[in-house]
């Protein structure tokens, strides 16, 4: 092989790596967006039951009970698309270590996984 191949061959390489790493971070990343939103939403539920316990007119406990049910609901799939980011972030140090890049200090930084949520059982207010 010559030595323009070989360079030519080393450059596609290099561009196959980091496509596959930018690939990596990327559906990691959309995950994390996905929690995200999912976070702002059922933060926003819960302060709407919160206000709504606390007001004169408030409303039944019938009422707030199936908000609690569909914040459950949310707090279900917020935690199964935790756990989809956690296998993300698996496979993404997985590629750099197959790649050779063994510090993922930056990686565990910049992709942080939030705790998981726990189901309401009733509401305090």
């Amino acid at each position: 092989m010559s030595k323009e191949g070989y360079e030519k061959t080393r450059e596609e390489i290099l561009k196959e790596r980091a496509e596959v790493l930018s690939r990596a971070g990327r559906n990691l990343s959309d995950v994390l967006d996905r929690l995200k939103t999912l976070d702002l939403s059922i933060n926003r539920k819960i302060d709407s039951v919160h206000i709504t316990a606390q007001s004169e007119s408030g409303c039944h406990g019938k009422d707030i009970y199936h908000e609690i049910i569909e914040i459950n609901e949310e707090i279900t799939l917020y935690n199964t698309t935790r756990e989809q980011a956690r296998l993300k972030y698996y496979y993404l140090i997985v590629t750099r270590e197959a790649m050779g890049l063994r510090r993922h200090q930056w990686i565990e930084e910049i992709y942080r996984i939030p705790p998981r949520k726990k189901a309401l059982t009733g509401f305090d207010g």
